[in-house]
């Protein structure tokens, strides 16, 4: 498993609440990639619960939403949207655990449109969460010329 580079610490403005590793108030995520998937670990804290002690489902969504956004990026080189999720909550999810981790990859491409499926684990790696993205993906000249992006490496 090698740590995924990200593309886009350097451009003015960029503060994703869930992956720039300097925002105040954000998750930080960091994203590694395992074979064909990409993969993500958090820990959940309190605030970010719904019921008592469990994680908000809108949480959760966005953090599958965002490992499958990492899923094109890598995986793709290039970037898009999200046009549809369907998600599944299947086990709630404790703030009080000590580990999430989140895998995605590919399911199937037609075209410019990736289906990426993501899953959410717990730290006893029982699957709590899972979703289907629909995203949208851009042309690597669109990527590019529009938004900078030129290209997701690994590290070394």
């Amino acid at each position: 498993m090698k740590k995924i580079k990200n593309p886009w610490m350097h451009h003015e403005g960029y503060l994703c609440f869930a992956c720039c590793p300097t925002s105040e108030t954000g998750l930080r995520l960091e994203f590694y990639e395992d074979g064909d998937d990409i993969v993500s670990f958090w820990t959940p804290e309190a605030r970010f619960q719904g019921w008592i002690n469990t994680l908000h489902g809108g949480v959760q969504a966005l953090l599958l939403d965002e490992i499958c956004g990492w899923v094109v990026t890598r995986k793709l080189q290039t970037t898009g949207v999200t046009s549809k999720m369907e998600t599944q909550y299947l086990k709630p999810v404790m703030t009080t655990d000590t580990k999430i981790t989140l895998r995605a990859r590919i399911a199937r491409q037609m075209r410019n449109v990736a289906f990426i499926e993501a899953e959410l684990y717990n730290s006893a790696d029982e699957l709590c969460t899972k979703a289907l993205c629909t995203y949208f993906c851009a042309s690597k000249e669109k990527a590019k010329e529009e938004l900078g992006f030129i290209g997701c490496d690994l590290e070394e």
